[in-house]
């Protein structure tokens, strides 16, 4: 089901890469979903003025004035992270040819990403055959130890890169996005920034995930591409903005992160888990080490990996119960997966090198302040891999 809404843009908010956040008062009797209280049924309150989200190389950029299609679906379900109105076309004054490809300027590929939706995007692949990477690609297949982080949230990859630069600033580090969230890149505000800060040294996507600096048609051409065309040093792979889950065992799209680190190891990188803490999540099967890590690592994962353990104990100001509690969780997962490597990470300093971040640290709402321990696991899975270069 898709919820429409048609309104006029009032004016720009913000703009990073290929994304333009706008202002956007709606056209009353212009939608389908529920209104609140005392309006009519069906009917959009006269005058509202909503976030919306458009993607510049696919509608072109909003101008205030201009009349706009949104899909609402986001917006009226109140989602946390992607909770805007999505532009879907600016039906008055549609956007050039060339407008399209300014954002393609190699040209507009072969590769068909959001493949038979109704924005479906051509890119131009990393490894297809008019690629300049392409003879570098044909028979690659080793990733020559490499370090890959995998981690269950988009979140978590700033954290990581602070623990990563502590011990190792100089490392050239690439982002490998997977499409378990959000499909475009740009709708990460964290990645443009970290680029622009020259914390990542490039952002890949893979699957149905685009708009990276280079498109990868899976995660085995993702990882490639990252060692042997960016010439990274180390990769965190990531789901984009807006994970699933449905509080099941299974029905949860951090699994990928057990499914990069197998492709990883069989390419032989050097896989390293990042566990996924909280100690102020209400969910229950979050608290301590996440029920997401516990099944993506002890069970989607069948291969060797690295796991970084923080010493949540030894930080200051940690709440001594859920040190323990981590420390036991750890312990049993270790005991029940004999394939994973336990590694002790000492977090002196990590207070500061989270501090440091060019961009602000969130996960589900929660800063650094409400809820440390998760950007600290974060941080230690970062720290690990410094150790290996």
């Amino acid at each position: 089901m898709i919820r429409w809404r048609e309104g006029v843009v009032v004016g720009e908010q913000a703009r990073w890469g290929d994304a333009v956040e706008v202002q956007v008062r709606l056209r009353a009797g212009s939608t389908a979903a529920p209104v609140p209280q005392g309006a009519a049924q069906g009917v959009a309150p006269e005058g509202e003025v909503v976030r919306a989200l458009a993607y510049a190389s696919v509608t072109g950029v909003p101008a205030a004035g201009d009349r706009v299609l949104l899909n609402t679906n986001a917006l009226d379900n109140e989602l946390g992270t992607g909770g805007v109105a999505m532009v879907v076309a600016l039906p008055d004054r549609l956007p050039s040819d060339d407008e399209s490809t300014a954002a393609h300027p190699e040209g507009t590929g072969h590769l068909v990403k959001a493949r038979y939706t109704p924005l479906q995007t051509m890119v131009f692949g990393v490894d297809e055959q008019d690629s300049p990477h392409h003879s570098t690609l044909t028979d690659a297949d080793d990733l020559a130890g490499m370090p890959v982080v995998a981690a269950d949230l988009h979140s978590s990859l700033p954290a990581v890169l602070a623990g990563l630069r502590v011990d190792t600033p100089e490392a050239r580090v690439a982002y490998l996005m997977t499409d378990g969230g959000a499909l475009p890149v740009a709708f990460s505000r964290a990645c443009a920034a970290l680029r622009e800060s020259g914390w990542l040294e490039a952002v890949i996507s893979c699957g149905q995930a685009y708009g990276g600096d280079l498109e990868a048609v899976n995660t085995f051409s993702g990882l490639l591409a990252a060692r042997h065309v960016v010439g990274a040093d180390v990769v965190v792979v990531a789901q984009g903005p807006g994970n699933l889950g449905t509080g099941t065992t299974w029905g949860f799209s951090g699994v990928s992160a057990g499914e990069a680190l197998n492709a990883a190891a069989l390419l032989q990188g050097r896989a390293i888990a990042t566990l996924r803490v909280s100690g102020a999540d209400p969910r229950q099967r979050h608290r301590g080490i996440s029920h997401h890590s516990r099944t993506a690592y002890g069970r989607v994962l069948n291969r060797s990996a690295d796991v970084p353990v923080p010493d949540l104990g030894g930080h200051p100001g940690m709440d001594p119960g859920l040190a323990q509690q981590v420390a036991r969780q750890a312990e049993e997962l270790f005991a029940a997966a004999p394939h994973l490597v336990r590694h002790d990470i000492d977090l002196a300093g990590m207070g500061a090198a989270l501090a440091a971040t060019p961009v602000r640290l969130s996960t589900m709402g929660r800063g650094v302040r409400e809820d440390p321990a998760a950007f600290l696991a974060a941080a230690a899975a970062g720290r690990h891999a410094a150790s290996l270069l």
